[in-house]
């Protein structure tokens, strides 16, 4: 009798489990199809944003190329000039320095920890076991005014100090929708370690049949933000290949993606 209200007891557990994983997937499922079909997502190249970013009463243009193949671009248009905050061509990470200005390559340990996410592309969440990752829905909470689904998603370890450790963000979902309004991640290093970064995502609008966050806010949690307000995002650009590569000389104009 013991045994049989063991197998019973353990039955459940595991259907409770199985039952619990699959919900994951069908959040994330019904995320990307709400936003314009998995097929879509898998066909998209490449995306490149042009918006503002808010600091300190301060409006910086950004513009910011991601490919699918990991390669990725940033520029920002800071008191007159073109900095370079941060480029990848599948190898080398660099950027200028703000002070000098000259490029500089990123030491060994962010170029390691940049290449294990470089194919997050379009999303981290999108076919995330291919990409050795998993996924584990903690329930539901209220957030940012907004009941969501709270999932857990654990990625491949980054490097700190040489040492790996948890790559842990936390996605909540509008029970509504299925879109993320809200990731967050622990600090790792640094002054701020232990703390958690906290990003927002809103103003969800169309392009091309796909749907993008036009509204981001990203800071330190319970301690303020910086806003980034999208003005357009064109897919599958066409770039100019040379962006993405470490200059052959300093002094070298940074571009904007189209060669110019």
């Amino acid at each position: 009798m013991k045994l049989k209200l063991m197998q019973t007891t353990l039955a459940l557990v595991l259907t409770s489990v199985m039952s619990f994983a699959q919900s994951a997937d069908e959040i994330i499922a019904n995320f990307f199809e709400n936003t314009g079909g998995a097929e879509a997502w898998e066909a998209l190249e490449g995306t490149k944003t042009k918006g503002t970013f808010k600091q300190q009463g301060m409006e910086i243009p950004v513009t910011e190329i991601k490919l699918k193949d990991g390669r990725s671009y940033t520029i920002y248009n800071f008191q007159g000039k073109e900095i370079v905050g941060q480029a990848f061509d599948g190898e080398v990470l660099w950027g200028h320095n703000f002070m000098s200005m000259e490029a500089e390559k990123k030491d060994d340990e962010s170029t390691e920890n940049f290449k294990r996410e470089a194919r997050d592309f379009p999303y981290s969440l999108f076919k995330y076991k291919d990409k050795g990752y998993q996924v584990e829905l903690l329930g539901t909470e209220t957030v940012e005014g907004a009941e969501c689904f709270k999932l857990k998603l654990i990625k491949k370890p980054q490097l700190v100090d040489g040492q790996e450790v948890d790559n842990i963000s936390y996605f909540y979902m509008d029970t509504e929708n299925f879109v993320p309004i809200v990731v967050e991640q622990e600090i790792k290093s640094g002054e701020m370690k232990g703390k958690f970064i906290w990003v927002t995502f809103s103003d969800y609008q169309e392009v091309e049949g796909l749907y993008f966050p036009f509204a981001i806010t990203q800071g330190i949690k319970d301690m303020g933000a910086n806003a980034f307000t999208i003005q357009s995002i064109e897919l599958n650009p066409a770039v100019d290949e040379t962006i993405f590569s470490f200059p052959e000389t300093t002094g070298e104009e940074p571009k904007d993606g189209d060669g110019n």
